[in-house]
């Protein structure tokens, strides 16, 4: 319950590891060496074998030096003192230096997160194998939006039907302030769409300790000591992203703009049940462009379309796209289409677009309606639900066919290729697919009633 909230206690044992790791001790040469590479320091020693390098570093936990390779002549080692024995890597640079997937500016900066996470798995090995049994995300939820008020989380249910539905909880604020804890803030009596979206993680180096919103462990290191969710700004470790529920709540402040951006991350960051566009685009064009001749074949000017998607990028659902901005229905279809055609993933997924085509060239009218339908049930929620209510719109389109000579055919050559693209960018299998794109746009306006 809100009102026994508690912020939840990090775990220390990672920091304190951390702490105690041994510090880097740069052994400098006591000579002057001959092509040294302008990238490294004294700490370089030449061409020198294993054992020489040992002898250097003997006894002095920490310690480090870079060499060439006496086999390798151009590949340069770097050579560091833990556990009581000479570690050797392989050293790389490419403007930074790295011996692995991290990239760091200086020599000392990669030694030093090297010696940290030498130092915590060989301490803590079993400790990291079990950080992700008894996660403390399951019991506070997660990292969304930085607020002063942390609200009661909302119980989600699994949208079964495929359709949205709406859920509204009144929520208590709670009266405690913490920085640790960053919880999605729900405003009383709010409408929640309960599409399903995973996280957008990327690494991220965090400045200053950082803990894990999953499992409450230091996040140890130098850089990119764990993810980031780019679109609600959770913070774990890269291992506990694999266990973190597909529950994203995307944090406006994230999303920068509404064209070019993810379906249903738009839709969770708005919550809305479609994206705004969608739902502005159709009620303009149905107030006033159901009869207009050739809607949505004929083209709009494009530097018009390119002002109404900058209209939505600034202002969301308050961009004005009235016949007093622009007379010429034409632009809105213009920018409706634009707006399918700029999704990373379209709306007919590229997981489900082999899936639709096979599904096309079935010659039984019935047992192709029957498997459309199958893979209809696979759209996420949010796009089964855009899609929809666009056949919804486009048949009734066709119902003034008489004035706007529009069918669903005509409307099915328009929108096959804007609403499906194969996963692949083959011009031969887009020009081969073509007509069952036609096929399927057409098939889903015909029989919207039945399908949806």
């Amino acid at each position: 319950d809100a009102e026994e909230y508690q912020p939840p206690i990090w775990k220390s044992y990672l920091y304190q590891l951390q702490q105690e790791a041994p510090r880097p001790k740069r052994i400098i040469c006591p000579r002057e060496v001959e092509n040294r590479p302008k990238y490294y320091g004294r700490e370089f020693h030449g061409i020198i074998s294993r054992e020489q390098a040992d002898e250097i570093l003997a006894g002095v936990e920490g310690a480090y030096i870079l060499r060439e390779s006496q086999r390798q002549p151009g590949c340069y080692t770097l050579a560091l003192r833990f556990g009581n024995q000479t570690l050797n890597y392989r050293l790389f640079y490419d403007g930074k230096h790295f011996v692995g997937e991290k990239r760091f500016e200086s020599i000392h900066d990669l030694v030093t997160d090297g010696l940290i996470t030498l130092y915590i798995e060989t301490k803590a090995s079993e400790y990291i194998s079990k950080m992700t049994t008894n996660p403390i995300y399951e019991h506070i939820g997660y990292a969304t939006l930085l607020r002063e008020k942390v609200s009661r989380r909302l119980s989600r249910t699994k949208n079964e039907s495929r359709k949205a539905s709406v859920t509204s909880e009144e929520n208590t604020p709670v009266e405690k302030i913490t920085s640790l804890v960053r919880r999605a803030a729900l405003t009383q009596n709010d409408n929640h769409f309960n599409y399903e979206k995973a996280h957008n993680f990327k690494v991220h180096t965090f400045r200053g300790p950082h803990w894990c919103e999953y499992c409450a462990n230091f996040m140890w290191g130098l850089i990119a000591q764990g993810v980031r969710c780019s679109d609600c700004g959770l913070n774990v470790h890269k291992q506990c992203s694999k266990y973190v529920p597909n529950d994203c709540q995307p944090d406006l402040k994230r999303i920068k703009r509404v064209y070019c951006c993810d379906l249903t991350t738009l839709v969770k960051a708005h919550n809305t049940q479609r994206p705004m566009v969608v739902d502005s685009c159709i009620r303009e064009i149905e107030a006033r462009g159901l009869k207009s001749e050739g809607l949505y074949r004929v083209s709009g000017f494009t530097e018009h379309i390119e002002d109404v998607k900058m209209a939505f990028d600034r202002d969301g659902d308050k961009a004005d796209i009235s016949a007093t901005i622009y007379p010429d229905i034409n632009i809105i279809a213009g920018a409706l289409k634009l707006y399918f055609r700029d999704l990373p993933i379209p709306v007919i997924t590229y997981d489900t677009y082999s899936k639709f085509i096979e599904a096309a060239k079935i010659c039984n009218p019935d047992e192709r309606l029957e498997a459309i339908h199958e893979v209809l049930m696979l759209l996420p929620a949010a796009h089964y639900e855009t899609l929809r209510y666009l056949m919804i719109h486009l048949k009734k389109v066709t119902l003034h066919e008489k004035d706007n000579f529009m069918n669903a055919e005509n409307l099915g050559i328009v929108f096959g290729p804007t609403l499906m693209r194969p996963p692949e960018d083959s011009t031969l299998a887009t020009l081969n697919d073509m007509r069952y794109q036609k096929l399927i746009v057409q098939i889903l306006i015909e029989n919207e009633d039945v399908l949806f």
